[in-house]
């Protein structure tokens, strides 16, 4: 299965993994970009939850079928990173460049803070990211309500 990885600490935020990404999935949170973690499928809160079975699972990746999808948004609320958004009236995320043999926003890291693994990352270390992002998701919102 082949995996986003992030080093935070060599992010310079640069911003250019969030340009080079063709799916506009790639957002900077104070110096640390957002992406989806590819949940495991049988875990995966956003293919668990849609609806119409837009969200699949192929080639070690969680995608979005677009002929599928709805545009109802309750995968984008599944997610507990908030990395799903709505564009015009699909939802789209990060689909590792399953089309492509590295990804975009790996090829346009300057520092290789983003590195692209072909072995699954150890669980702990995903966990550990995921509830760090979570937090970054409930702190973002809670900014943008104070707007």
């Amino acid at each position: 299965m082949r995996e986003l990885v992030l080093n935070p600490e060599e992010c310079v935020d640069c911003g250019n993994c969030e340009r080079a990404c063709p799916n506009n999935a790639i957002h900077l949170y104070g110096n640390v970009p957002l992406f989806c973690m590819h949940c495991s499928p049988d875990k995966a809160p956003c293919l668990k939850n849609c609806p119409t079975g837009a969200i699949e699972y192929l080639g070690g990746a969680i995608t979005i079928n677009d002929e599928k999808c709805i545009g109802c948004g309750i995968c984008r609320d599944a997610c507990p990173i908030g990395a799903i958004h709505m564009d015009a009236s699909h939802a789209k995320k990060c689909d590792l460049c399953i089309n492509r043999d590295t990804q975009y926003c790996v090829e346009s890291c300057p520092t290789h803070a983003l590195t692209s693994s072909s072995e699954d990352m150890i669980s702990k270390k995903r966990a550990k990211l995921a509830k760090e992002l979570s937090l970054l998701k409930s702190k973002n919102r809670i900014l943008l309500e104070k707007e």
